[in-house]
């Protein structure tokens, strides 16, 4: 009987880590573009916050 071995090619290797790169290569600025929203987001509720806070304490 001839055992064959049981594994993943070169081939099959390479296009995995091809798949993952392209992946990863679309999801990168993605994210970058999530932050930035979320950056601004969190900048303008702040300024919101501080005008707020000064208006308050303009009662002296």
């Amino acid at each position: 009987m001839i055992s064959r071995a049981q594994g993943f090619t070169l081939i099959e290797l390479m296009l995995v880590v091809a798949v993952i790169g392209v992946l990863v290569g679309v999801a990168i600025p993605q994210f970058n573009e999530y932050r930035a929203k979320a950056n601004d987001a969190s900048a303008q509720s702040d300024a919101r916050n501080a005008i707020g806070a000064f208006r308050i304490d303009k009662s002296y």
